[in-house]
């Protein structure tokens, strides 16, 4: 198994991970629901973990696949720059989610304000997943790549 194939199969759980995450924290504040709200922090450290891990798969994957045919260095080097913007955001989620369990818990007086900046941040790293999945899908997938829904259709 090569660091490509790692890369595939731990990539798609951040992105994944982050979109039920807001989900379940948005159902949780809604709800008042602590259990809720604990687990989406729960998942958003979960998907923090598997982004640490997609990325540093990610460099191998790179020297497998950029000479590659219809690949090219530029796009993969667009990826890896939103990559390293989820990753920061999807940290920086993690570590409020942290924060926001053990206030939570400790029934501490910020639990509140933790819980809509956790919000916030896991609403940017939604955002993000996003970009860096469809520009990840690109890579492989040159049936979805922004240059060819601007190529002329056939008429066949």
């Amino acid at each position: 198994m090569n660091d490509a194939h790692l890369h595939l199969l731990v990539n798609h759980f951040p992105i994944i991970g982050t979109i039920v995450g807001l989900g379940i924290l948005i159902s949780g504040m809604i709800l008042k629901n602590n259990s809720l709200k604990n687990t989406a922090y729960v998942l958003f450290i979960v998907a923090a973990i598997f982004a640490f891990f997609s990325m540093a798969t990610g460099e191998g994957a790179e020297k497998l696949v950029e000479d590659m045919p219809n690949i090219g260095k530029k796009i993969i080097h667009e990826h890896e720059e939103i990559a390293e913007k989820f990753i920061l955001v999807m940290y920086a989620t993690a570590l409020f989610s942290l924060l926001s369990l053990i206030a939570v818990f400790k029934k501490h007086k910020f639990t509140k304000t933790l819980e809509i900046v956790t919000l916030i941040l896991a609403l940017g790293a939604v955002f993000l997943a996003a970009n860096v999945g469809t520009s990840g899908g690109e890579i492989r997938h040159t049936e979805i790549r922004e240059a060819s829904n601007n190529a002329v259709e056939r008429t066949d």
